[in-house]
């Protein structure tokens, strides 16, 4: 950022100009925000790509019925048997439901199971435009019934509908939530880190300012640009805005703190410190936001949806904390300091500090640290074998038990596991009788039923023999494929909820594929400009992929020996891997650029230590703070969110502790100028005695005699 533009925010009356700007857009973008719920698509075929077969069958069916009608599962249980009783009880709650005003169809049953001890119902409901948010209020309605007349029956709720409904309630007041818990996490972590009681408010002012803003953004594209935008991205914007916004806020009050100490005027400080630390965090932001937006290379509409969405949290969140924060702390003085006000000429705490100490200890052993380093990143990475992420069950997506779980065990038990979630094949109207034939052929299935015959196509359902979720029920799609699509002249398409599953994961694992490299090649752009070097930007990649891995590994044991979690979501990998690389980069540009800004006057090694002492305390900040924001995403009820807020935040936090502070030191340490090679940098001889060691200076002194703006000491 230029001198004239940190000016410009900081001035002593434009600075009121800024704040009066975000107080107009505040205004305009609340009422906006608050509507950003209404936009959301949470329906299968949403998150579907175009392309994917499930889809297609998905428009095809729409002859035959409505896409948003579902089926809700009734079953009826008594372990001793179902008295004639409780037969007319469950044919009077047959008959309430058919007049339910959602009805789209009959409602299919009483079915009773072979041993007499359950029934079920089926009841066919078209939830409209709504969708999967209508679906709690209904389901609750058709369980107070059922309920009404069971006389000590077991009563649950399953299917589609009843899944629907309890993920709705799982997602009931998400945003608030998370907006809450990620608040009161950053507000407790900069308590701690300022030691003021005053000074937290003005990040968190700001990160909610930008939070507002982007929700205000994302509804206008969604509304009007067609922009996906589910539960889950809207949650993760809310922790990506207030963990990413405060790092920015963090790293900026910790600059202007030390230009404090060394100017007399609280406005030219700042300006000096947004003149500095402005371009580290522009980078750090635009790596963050390219490399989500790399995400719009996705097939499934929630990963493309959400790349966007997060880039969109980033930009805007980087323009408040640059803008409107600066603005806040010129205008309030010094005080907001209190109790340790940084005075003009009093000496920079870092020089001596814990991660000057630190910096000192590496210099003498740089290889055999970062050697040692990498081996036990390496051993942790091993535990990647035991991740299964190849999508989650049901019962596995929740972490409590909910009745449609519940309600699937009971099925399952009496019936069948295939039962209210039939696989629809869709065909040629002339062939129909070929394909049905080749369907009810196929290894797990259980039945088909008749074709009905509507504009040129032929619709069926079959019942899986498995739980539709199971491993062995995406087998039998895979089956039921094989044997209808090489019928000549058919058209036979194969969906229905297990199909859509399974469409899903492959997508999620091709898309893995693809955006990985597609980050890797980005992020590494990204910093040979910034860096201008080759070196550098392969090392910092090198450890931060050293790092993911060793995260990936360490979180698939915990999940599974740990938390007992039946598996991982077949996105988590490629979200997790978005997250760690593009954010762990952000802490190695913040401790590089400043290395970087250094290593002119006294060479890399010197640079290394007075880097890792000037930034280390504010990058571990940083990194508690993101790290605690994103654990607030495992106090939710969803397996998904839970594994992707544990793996991040720990990942998170082993790069700003060991990656960041003794990987990346020690490297610099022993590469030395050649890290900045083919720049004129890698020509800079480093300045000697190295360390502290042997009686020799250390990190501390140096970075006390470095020169402030305008010749002044920096202490």
């Amino acid at each position: 950022m230029t001198r004239s533009v940190a000016g410009l925010i900081t001035g002593r009356w434009t600075k009121y100009l800024v704040i009066a700007f975000w107080l107009v857009v505040v205004a305009v973008a609340g009422p906006l925000a608050g509507k950003l719920t209404d936009v959301q698509s949470n329906e299968a075929k949403t998150w579907l790509p175009g392309s994917a077969e499930s889809t297609e069958v998905l428009d095809r069916q729409t002859a035959f019925t409505s896409p948003d009608t579902i089926p809700a599962v009734i079953v009826y249980e008594r372990t001793s048997g179902l008295t004639a009783a409780d037969q007319t009880a469950i044919a009077a709650d047959a008959q309430e439901f058919g007049r339910i005003p959602e009805l789209d169809g009959q409602v299919t049953g009483p079915i009773p199971s072979q041993d007499g001890q359950a029934v079920q119902l089926v009841v066919p409901l078209n939830l409209g435009a709504e969708g999967w948010e209508k679906a709690g209020t209904i389901v609750d309605q058709m369980r107070a019934t059922a309920n009404d007349g069971a006389n000590g029956m077991n009563v649950h709720i399953t299917g589609p509908a009843g899944q629907a409904a309890d993920s709705s309630e799982a997602f009931e007041g998400l945003d608030t939530t998370l907006l809450y818990a990620a608040a009161g996490v950053v507000i407790v972590i900069l308590l701690f880190t300022y030691r003021s009681p005053i000074l937290w408010l003005l990040p968190v002012i700001s990160a909610a300012v930008a939070l507002t803003t982007s929700q205000a953004v994302i509804y206008l594209l969604a509304k009007h640009a067609d922009l996906t935008v589910n539960a889950q991205s809207a949650g993760i914007l809310t922790v990506l805005v207030f963990g990413a916004g405060t790092d920015y806020a963090l790293l900026l009050v910790a600059r202007y703190r030390e230009e404090l100490r060394r100017h007399d005027d609280r406005h030219e400080a700042m300006a000096f410190a947004l003149h500095r630390a402005g371009p580290a965090i522009i980078a750090s932001a635009a790596t963050v936001a390219i490399g989500m937006l790399c995400l719009l290379f996705a097939q499934t509409n929630s990963t493309r949806g959400l790349g966007p969405v997060a880039a969109i949290g980033i930009v805007v969140g980087l323009a408040a904390m640059l803008t409107l924060l600066p603005a806040l702390l010129v205008t309030v003085g010094r005080w907001i300091f209190w109790p340790t006000r940084p005075r003009y000429g009093t000496p920079e705490p870092t020089v001596t500090g814990l991660w000057a100490k630190v910096g000192d200890r590496i210099a003498r052993r740089p290889r055999g640290t970062w050697v040692v380093t990498a081996i036990v990143l390496a051993i942790m990475s091993i535990g990647v074998v035991q991740l299964d992420a190849t999508g989650l069950t049901n019962k596995e997506s929740f972490r409590g038990t909910p009745d449609s779980v519940v309600g699937e065990d009971v099925v399952a038990a009496h019936f069948g596991g295939g039962a209210g979630s039939p696989v629809v094949v869709v065909a040629n109207a002339s062939e129909v009788a070929q394909v049905r034939a080749a369907v009810a052929g196929t290894s797990g299935i259980t039945s088909v039923t008749d074709p009905v015959v509507r504009g040129g196509d032929g619709f069926m359902e079959a019942t899986l023999s498995t739980p539709f979720d199971s491993e062995e029920a995406y087998e039998t799609i895979d089956r039921v494929r094989d044997a209808v699509h090489p019928i000549p002249d058919a058209n036979a398409q194969v969906g229905g909820t297990t199909a859509i599953n399974l469409d899903l994961q492959r997508a999620a694992r091709d898309d893995r594929n693809l955006i990985i490299p597609i980050v890797l090649a980005v992020v590494f752009v990204i910093l040979a400009m910034l860096l201008r070097a080759v070196i550098a930007p392969l090392v910092l990649i090198a450890t931060v992929v050293l790092s993911f891995a060793a995260a990936m590994g360490v979180s698939a044991l915990a999940f599974k020996y740990i938390f007992d979690f039946g598996g991982a979501d077949s996105s988590f990998p490629l979200f997790v891997f978005v997250f760690l690389v593009a954010l762990g980069i952000d802490y190695n540009i913040f401790l590089m650029t400043r290395v970087r800004e250094e290593a002119s006057r006294h060479g890399t090694r010197r640079a290394a230590l007075v880097g890792l002492s000037a930034t280390g305390g504010v990058i571990t900040s940083a990194g508690l703070v993101l790290a605690g924001t994103f654990l607030v995403l495992f106090t939710l009820p969803l397996t998904a969110f839970a594994e992707i807020g544990f793996a991040v935040a720990f990942g998170v936090l082993l790069d700003t502790i060991i990656v960041r502070a003794v990987l990346v030191t020690s490297l610099n340490l022993d590469i030395g100028r050649h890290m900045w090679w083919p720049s004129k940098l890698a020509h800079v001889p480093d300045e000697a005695p190295l360390t502290g060691a042997n009686g020799s200076r250390g990190s501390g002194e140096l970075l006390e005699r470095v020169p402030g703006p305008g010749g002044r000491p920096a202490g």
